[in-house]
């Protein structure tokens, strides 16, 4: 494993210029909802266990996370999205306002039902909270026309006053490929580089300035199997940059880290930042796709910008639940530990 000390003063001027930037997030908006029961007993109903509630919270998840995410960095935020008008809707639209994003772009649709993600969490006191089961509350249909048109509206409204583009595709609607090609071809984005994090439906958007899969969406978009062989990793890389025709990729590998591509130097293998014995992953794709576009609008490279999504993913997964990583703690992360880089 080879440290470069040097680099990290850079990593820590980018980082330091995060509040002079604005990012436009368009997003699926979802509310992370977590609810804590402290064992009771077993019910005389059926063979579960009775949770005496104890605790709940409601916090942005998905497209809604990575814009909070944005905020704990510093970024001036523009989060384009749709809520219900329902209860974990207005949470988030408290949740926004109380980070001081601009609300305008947030649309909020009585027929629309906030996509909600329950978790229940069971433990004794003073034990670690087990979750034991999720539910997740989605919209019936994807948004109508009418609201279609009014996040593509929003989205390149703001998007002319931004340093970049966060698109944040969960699967609910409200950041397709096709609001991204209308951006694209009549939104007149110029040099606004556009980063992708699209769970299903990667191969279908056009246009993407990069990407930050995961190595299980990277095998479900190419159909293959990576496994441990760093050839697999390299191969699976330029072929998904070659076939969205990327400027920059990440792949993220769990405990394995991430590897970072752009076409013009080898791909850099980056081990993981911090512990590999995770106390949760809720979110933090989020995280690094928000770190790194952060970075990428800062001026960063390639590898600059996926070392310091490195480091807010391997900080942000030793927190319980959905979770975010400040300014703060990246900058004292730097400060720790010189970025590493494994050699092939």
């Amino acid at each position: 494993m080879t440290k470069h000390p040097k680099e990290a003063e850079r990593l820590k001027k980018i980082v330091e210029s995060f509040p002079k930037l604005t990012i436009t997030v368009l997003g699926d908006m979802v509310a992370d909802e977590f609810i804590f029961g402290e064992i009771s007993r077993v019910s005389r109903e059926a063979p579960v266990l009775i949770l005496k509630h104890r605790e709940r919270t409601v916090v942005p998840g998905g497209g809604a996370n990575a814009a909070n995410n944005l905020a704990d960095l510093g970024v001036n935020v523009l989060p384009v999205g749709i809520v219900g008008d329902d209860e974990p809707g207005r949470l988030l639209m408290k949740y926004f306002r109380h980070k001081r994003m601009a609300m305008s772009g947030i649309l909020k649709d009585k027929s629309y039902t906030t996509v909600t993600k329950t978790r229940i969490l069971a433990g004794m006191t003073h034990t670690a909270r087990q979750q034991v089961v999720r539910v997740d509350r989605e919209p019936a249909a994807s948004p109508n026309s009418h609201l279609t048109r009014e996040l593509y509206l929003a989205a390149r409204n703001y998007a002319h006053a931004s340093d970049a583009l966060l698109v944040s595709d969960y699967g609910y609607g409200a950041a397709t490929p096709a609001i991204v090609e209308t951006l694209r071809e009549k939104g007149k984005l110029g040099t606004v580089p556009i980063i992708l994090d699209s769970r299903y439906r990667m191969l279908e958007y056009s246009g993407i300035t990069a990407a930050t899969p995961n190595e299980p969406e990277v095998e479900a978009t190419l159909g293959l199997r990576i496994g441990e062989e760093w050839e697999k990793v390299v191969g699976a890389g330029e072929q998904l940059m070659k076939r969205m025709k990327l400027e920059s990729l990440v792949i993220t590998r769990g405990g394995d880290g991430m590897v970072a591509f752009d076409g013009r130097h080898k791909p850099v293998d980056i081990p993981i930042f911090g512990s590999d014995q995770v106390t949760d992953v809720t979110g933090a794709g989020d995280t690094v796709i928000a770190a790194f576009s952060a970075a990428l609008a800062a001026g960063a490279t390639t590898e600059e910008a996926a070392q310091l999504a490195n480091y807010a993913g391997g900080i942000v997964v030793m927190k319980r639940g959905t979770a975010t990583v400040s300014r703060e703690e990246l900058l004292h992360a730097l400060e720790q530990s010189p970025p590493a880089t494994r050699p092939h």
